[in-house]
């Protein structure tokens, strides 16, 4: 497998443009947190390969260029920059063994806030914005410290247990989607969700929630047109 040429091909450059936009975008909305965390996109082949930003570099400065290509383990293939050990163990295990394209890992404020809770999360039967991810969230309440080994990223893998976005206890949050522009959208209006949420606790008065069936109803009613996903995301391209 030439892994140079494939990282060099038209269809991998453009997903590691939309990777770069995805990170830049996400230090523009104030969802990045030094030169932490890590976005990643698995390349349609089939291989198991994935996209990946690099170690050092402030999300906002991240351009095509300077994305690297990892193996299923989290070995680097490509790239001009070095890749740091807890984006292999967490991001090639939710690739492999949650089966998602794209994953999005952040230390966003008020979603992060919300794992320092009992509730360990996001309320989806509150805000509008938080209905859309009714059904698709899980709860890791088990904090082990840094993902410093495969161990740790599969563990947080399972218990994803297939869906698009994980709470990790004391740490931060896991958006998953088919495309870059998909999952940014929904790790966007998260992170407005927990915003409501924590705001709407701090006044310290009565929460009204939905029914779980009008919740569904809500969910399905978002899901089932993302169009506004990818106008959100080319508005990004046309301003970043």
């Amino acid at each position: 497998m030439n892994h140079a040429a494939d990282f060099e091909s038209a269809a991998v450059q453009r997903l590691r443009e939309d990777l770069a936009l995805a990170l830049r975008a996400a230090a523009h909305h104030g969802l990045a947190e030094g030169v932490c965390n890590h976005f990643s996109v698995e390349l349609p082949d089939g291989s198991g390969r994935f996209l990946l930003n690099p170690r050092g570099l402030l999300w906002q400065e991240v351009r095509g260029a300077d994305i690297v290509m990892v193996d299923a383990r989290g070995g680097k293939l490509a790239g001009r920059h070095p890749v740091e050990p807890t984006a292999m163990f967490i991001h090639a295990a939710v690739h492999r063994i949650g089966r998602k394209a794209c994953v999005l890992h952040t230390h966003m404020p008020y979603a992060t806030a919300l794992t320092l809770t009992g509730d360990a999360g996001l309320d989806t039967c509150l805000s509008q914005n938080a209905m859309r991810y009714h059904g698709r969230v899980a709860m890791d309440r088990t904090y082990n410290g840094l993902a410093l080994d495969h161990r740790e990223g599969e563990r947080i893998a399972r218990a994803m247990d297939g869906r698009d976005v994980a709470f990790l206890a004391n740490h931060g949050v896991i958006v998953c989607g088919d495309r870059i522009d998909f999952a940014y959208d929904d790790l966007y209006y998260l992170e407005r969700a927990c915003l409501h949420q924590v705001l709407a606790q701090s006044t310290q008065r009565p929460l009204v929630r939905v029914t779980e069936e009008f919740t569904a109803r809500v969910a399905a009613q978002i899901q089932g047109e993302r169009l506004q996903s990818e106008l959100f995301f080319e508005a990004l391209r046309r301003t970043l």
